[in-house]
């Protein structure tokens, strides 16, 4: 019985030894591992016979979940270290295995080992630790990961995060503060929504506000799950968002002309019009939505008959060639008369990167105008040119703005000369070439330039051949003035007649 008793003792002491050997001693450090409670579990120690835990190192567990046995350590670690093996069996398996943490700029590890029959797992601090590091810090692959301007991560079948790059670290802070647990995905699932090696625009939400960040998202299937790649493009999302509220701010001014407005992008198909250009061409808007191209879009026209018909369609094209020629320098303007009585004026212009813009505008009104006042012109020039006085009409500023075929044939002026805008000076002169002296033509210069109390009044002037001329001069409205000059009737001696002198 005693012999029993000092080999169980002996046994106890030597299974305590053995304990004492696997474990570290304590050491007081000050840095963190970057666990719930750092202090506690940097460079801890714990002993598993199979799932069961035997012992650890002198730490503190207070503030954890209890650590009884394989799993407990796992759910502890699982949020740092998401690839620590699910059992021992797996470190028995390999002998040892090192498992890094899912935050990439730190050099921090969980060493576990098989050791006869006992898993060591000890967590430890690789910063200044005078073993040499796993893999070289200048090695390219791990400097393109690490350095990379661009968030990549892997995705496990279990949609969670076993690896991500400094990138990633760094905005999964930014977005969700630096408490956020790094194997939480914190971009949207994509899975069946789009194909591997496509990319995908995404956003995610930023914490604490309503700013979104948008990114292209790239995935690759792999064995281990699925690798993701993400690319800023929140400045090209911001230029695109500026662009689209400046073409609806264009749009929504061009929807209040009553002028129409097709342009053109440099591939020759519409990119922008109006309202008003349905209602000038009477193009089917689910035509014009579609897009079309600048031939496809004057083709339309022609078949609706709302442009000047051609001749032939050789020539046609030949036309739509050198309208776009004219547009793009900028100088292409034309007036339509369209078979339904319409008038339209068409202008080109051209605008940065290589578009085009066409503007229509209904000038029927100021045509008709513009014919009807013609009309009356000539109408008032017919009954003038009637009249047996010679009339000239000076403007406000002195200009001759009327004369009737009577005044021509007594000055002797030719009908293209007396509408040049010749002034009341020039026409005093020619008449003074015409006549004898008299004061009369510098008071009708005087009168005609007058702005304040003109009367009419009347009197008479001589040619040089002594022929009689009566003037009569009459102010009217809009300071302009009328001076009428009648020749007076000559008694005939030879046929006793009165004549009028040519």
């Amino acid at each position: 019985m005693a012999d029993w008793i000092i080999l169980a003792a002996i046994s106890l002491v030597s299974s305590s030894l053995a304990l004492q050997w696997l474990l570290p001693r304590r050491r007081p450090r000050d840095d963190s591992f970057g666990l719930s409670a750092p202090e506690s579990l940097l460079d801890a120690v714990f002993l598993f016979d199979g799932d069961r835990l035997i012992s650890h190192s002198d730490i503190a567990l207070s503030g954890f979940e209890s650590v009884n046995d394989w799993n407990d350590l796992r759910r502890l670690l699982q949020r740092d270290f998401p690839a620590f093996p699910e059992s021992p069996e797996l470190v028995r398996e390999q002998g040892s295995m090192v498992v890094s943490a899912i935050d990439c700029t730190v050099e921090r590890e969980v060493l576990c080992e098989w050791i006869d029959g006992i898993v060591r797992v000890r967590l430890r601090d690789r910063t200044g630790a005078p073993e040499p590091i796993r893999r070289d810090p200048s090695d390219p692959i791990r400097l393109a990961m690490d350095k990379a301007p661009y968030p990549v991560w892997l995705l496990n079948r279990s949609n969670r995060v076993s690896w991500c790059n400094a990138a990633y670290v760094t905005l999964a802070r930014k977005v969700r503060g630096p408490d956020a647990d790094l194997t939480d995905p914190m971009f949207p699932d994509l899975a069946g929504e789009t194909r591997p090696g496509r990319k995908t625009r995404v956003s995610i939400p930023v914490k604490g506000n309503d700013n979104k960040l948008w990114f292209d998202l790239t995935q690759i299937e792999l064995d281990e799950g699925m690798l993701h790649y993400a690319v800023d493009v929140n400045a090209i999302v911001e230029a695109e968002t500026a662009q689209r509220k400046f073409v609806q701010t264009m749009t929504k001014t061009f929807a209040q002309l009553s002028i129409g407005l097709a342009i053109f992008d440099r591939n020759r198909q519409l990119a922008l019009f109006n309202p008003a250009l349905i209602d000038l061409t009477a193009l089917p808007p689910d035509f014009l939505s579609c897009r079309p191209s600048l031939s496809s879009f004057f083709d339309r026209l022609r078949d609706q008959h709302m442009m000047p018909e051609p001749k032939n369609y050789r020539s046609w094209r030949s036309q739509m060639n050198d309208l776009l020629e004219a547009a793009e320098g900028g100088n292409y303007q034309e007036t339509w008369s369209l078979p339904s009585g319409s008038v339209y004026s068409v202008s080109g212009r051209p605008h940065p990167d290589g578009a085009v813009a066409f503007l229509f505008e209904d000038i029927t009104a100021e045509i008709t105008l513009t014919r009807r006042f013609r009309s009356e012109m000539d109408l008032m020039q017919s009954v003038f040119d009637k009249l047996a006085d010679a009339i000239a009409v000076f403007a406000d500023d002195g200009i001759l703005a009327f004369t009737n075929q009577a005044y021509h044939q007594l000055w002797n002026d030719p009908e293209e000369e007396g509408f040049q805008p010749a002034t009341v000076l020039e026409l005093i002169r020619s008449w003074q070439e015409k006549c004898q002296a008299t004061p009369v033509l510098g008071e009708i210069r005087d009168f005609i330039e007058m702005r304040n109390d003109r009367a009419e009044w009347s009197a008479e002037i001589r040619k040089t051949d002594g022929t009689p001329v009566s003037c009569t001069v009459t102010p009217v409205q809009n300071g302009a003035t009328i001076v009428r000059f009648s020749v007076e009737p000559v008694e005939n001696p030879a046929r006793g007649m009165m004549q009028i002198p040519a």
